[in-house]
């Protein structure tokens, strides 16, 4: 697939990202920057990476092209997303996190920053067009290779403190904690954070290759090891993150992942919240779950920090906001238990992993009792891998283009009684159930989303719907 930006950040093959086009894009970049007056010669842009084997590359040639545009790149080495957005923000300086998230090795991307946060669609779209126009420049697309001043100690030690202000000194003392660190830049931070709060941590699965953790559908493999270390280990929580760390999985008792949306609605009762904006692919539950304004947005980061923004500008306060992946963000200021956490308006895995953990501790519960206390409807969701773009438009265009076209693709499920188009298309069946399709923004994926009232229903729901998806021929 051509590198081109989707739902968070600009993402291609590995092997097209390498050399010109991470070279154009970083130098399209700084010129934004410039012309909007958040950069000048000699400014600071804070870089980090995740241990994909493309990532040193990308990073190297990245640094050399702000050099060669005037700026100053701050080489923060392999730290998580929301680690690198906060020293950022802290310097006053922008960002360039390289990284696929949650994406197989052989795909890479590059997320922006801008100095106030991530950058938003309109930026998206004046950086490709600034790309477009330098494209046939020798210059912008010249493959060098440079570094930057080394901060990674200070990137993280301002992170790790973030993080040792969530709860309460010792709420964790006497629980068990699995950290999965497979290939995440989160591992060794994870490790010190939950050790802080008194749990007794055990670091599983350190991998130095590089695997794709998708926390939104976690592999049936990643669920039968998450099961048997729980098992063999006697734990509490397991804990893990996606590659860059702005994604949260956390696992119960039983090795049993808990719904990303969850893990966002707990962060926004722990931190009582008043307004919450978060995707429409999050649970339908949430607007009857607490007294919160709810927000629905479109998928991906930038349109939850737009909604929030929206809602700071209307004058409100206690902003969050989270995605379906559990990934939370924070559009103010809140008070915790042991201080206070500044606005950090990009994806962070910590907190949420923090909340419900220690929301359950605090309770004397279990997260099993912790999940099952909180009255959402089952949802469930999966995707079908190497679901070309080509294949995905059209499957939208067939069902959005009559009612009649929409009815026939779902007769083996039920009848359509609702339909909202805001990302993807979701559809209330006549018994209320769920069920949503969206192709992916990052990969050539289609993804399925389904909501009933047990958890048979949504599995079977979830089942027929991806099948539905699979037959379909463009």
């Amino acid at each position: 697939m051509a590198p081109k930006f989707g739902t968070s950040g600009l993402r291609g093959l590995s092997s097209e990202l390498v050399g010109s086009v991470s070279a154009l894009h970083a130098t399209a970049f700084a010129r934004f920057l410039k012309a909007k007056g958040l950069a000048e010669t000699g400014s600071p842009i804070v870089i980090a990476r995740d241990f994909r084997p493309s990532s040193p590359e990308i990073a190297s040639t990245v640094m050399a092209a702000l050099v060669r545009e005037g700026l100053k790149p701050i080489d923060c080495g392999t730290i998580p997303t929301p680690a690198l957005a906060l020293y950022g923000a802290s310097l006053g300086a922008a960002g360039i996190m390289i990284t696929g998230s949650h994406i197989p090795a052989d795909r890479n991307g590059i997320k922006f920053y801008r100095p106030d946060g991530e950058i938003a669609k309109e930026d998206e779209q004046a950086i490709t067009a600034l790309a477009a126009e330098l494209s046939a420049d020798e210059t912008a697309n010249k493959v060098d290779a440079a570094s930057g001043e080394d901060h990674q100690s200070e990137a993280t030690a301002m992170f790790l403190q973030r993080n040792k202000q969530v709860l309460a000194a010792d709420s964790l003392k006497g629980k068990r904690i699995g950290i999965y660190q497979h290939s995440t830049v989160a591992r060794d931070m994870m490790v010190e954070v939950f050790q802080h709060y008194g749990a007794t941590v055990f670091p599983l699965g350190r991998s130095e290759q590089f695997i794709p953790v998708d926390t939104e559908a976690v592999s049936p493999d990643t669920v039968r090891l998450l099961s048997q270390w729980s098992d063999e280990l006697g734990l509490d929580a397991i804990v893990s993150t996606d590659g860059d760390g702005d994604r949260p999985l956390v696992a119960n008792e039983h090795g049993a992942p808990l719904r990303g949306d969850l893990l966002g609605l707990v962060s926004a009762q722990f931190l009582d919240a008043k307004v919450l904006a978060t995707p429409v692919t999050s649970n339908s539950g949430i607007e009857r779950a607490d007294d919160f304004t709810v927000m629905r947005t479109r998928v991906g980061s930038p349109f939850v920090i737009a909604a929030m923004d929206q809602a700071l500008a209307n004058g409100e306060t206690s902003v969050i906001g989270f995605e379906a992946n559990g990934g939370v963000m924070l559009g103010s200021a809140f008070k915790t238990p042991a201080g206070e956490l500044a606005a950090l308006p990009t994806r962070d895995s910590f907190l949420p992993a923090l909340a419900v953990i220690g929301t359950a501790a605090k309770a004397g519960q279990t997260l099993s009792e912790l999940a099952s206390s909180i009255a959402l409807p089952i949802a469930l969701s999966d995707r079908l891998e190497n679901y070309a773009s080509e294949r995905s438009a059209s499957l939208m265009e067939h069902l959005r283009a009559s009612s009649a076209n929409l009815s026939d693709f779902l007769s083996p499920i039920g009848s359509v009684k609702d339909t909202s188009d805001i990302d993807g298309l979701r559809v209330t069946l006549s018994d209320d159930r769920i069920i949503h399709f969206r192709p992916s923004g990052n990969a050539p994926e289609m993804r399925c989303y389904v909501e009933a009232s047990d958890s048979s229903a949504a599995e079977e729901l979830l089942k027929q719907g991806l099948a539905l998806l699979a037959s379909w021929k463009s």
